[in-house]
């Protein structure tokens, strides 16, 4: 099968099929089009995501391989649990979305760069206000301290980026969204990359194929309508 780069155009949101992604980028299925809440919903349904620097064309992926988190092989240590004793945080959902996406996109520019370009961050902000993109914020003392945000608009959260302020932040904001999720019985976190600090966390990687099927099961579930409104979750680590 010979494969190609695709050219999206402005007005057409379909996506081809994952499978005739190049395997040199490894991933790399289209390119162009545009970051409309309607596209990013299509992409995110077939299993597709964006993933740029700035100056470079809009660039969309579905890599061979995929991390994921399933909820029960999420790892939480005993040192995450004798943290939280000592330094109780607050959990909410949807409050600071804006927030969030900023502090994820500065932690990376003062490491060693970032995809989330200010495009980017516009088109999460667009998709929060059409309610398919949500955050997990953590705070301490009416400071936000950490957080995370993604896509979700079936039984699958697609995980975007996260940020922590203060040790151990981020790893609680992954344990509140793990528990929320089972809470709301979904089906799994799709962590797009495999890196090693997600793989402490309990994250495996599976071929493409089946995370395409996996992904197809999850779509016939409907989130409750209550599931994202802003809230601060309570016992949420019990």
């Amino acid at each position: 099968m010979t494969k190609q780069i695709y050219q999206l155009s402005h007005d057409y949101f379909d996506f081809p099929d994952p499978e005739f992604a190049l395997d040199q980028p490894d991933g790399l299925l289209a390119v162009g089009g545009c970051l409309s809440v309607e596209r990013i919903a299509s992409a995110y349904k077939a299993g597709v995501f964006p993933w740029f620097s700035e100056y470079e064309p809009i660039m969309w992926w579905s890599p061979s391989e995929r991390g994921i988190i399933e909820f029960e092989h999420f790892h939480v240590s005993r040192s995450l649990k004798k943290h939280l004793k000592k330094h109780p945080v607050k959990v909410t959902i949807n409050h600071a979305f804006d927030q969030v996406i900023t502090a994820c996109r500065e932690q990376r520019l003062n490491a060693e760069g970032t995809w989330i370009t200010t495009k980017m961050m516009q088109a999460y902000c667009n998709a929060h206000q059409q309610g398919i993109a949500h955050s997990v914020e953590i705070w301490h003392e009416q400071q936000l301290i950490a957080g995370l945000y993604g896509i979700m608009q079936n039984g699958v959260f697609c995980g975007e980026s996260m940020f922590h302020h203060q040790s151990n932040g981020s790893k609680l904001a992954m344990w509140a969204l793990v528990n929320w999720l089972k809470k709301h019985n979904a089906h799994f976190i799709d962590c797009q990359l495999e890196n090693p600090y997600l793989t402490s966390l309990g994250a495996k990687v599976i071929p493409r194929t089946e995370f395409l099927a996996k992904l197809k099961q999850a779509q016939h579930y409907t989130p409750t309508t209550t599931m994202w409104q802003p809230q601060q979750l309570v016992g949420i680590y019990d």
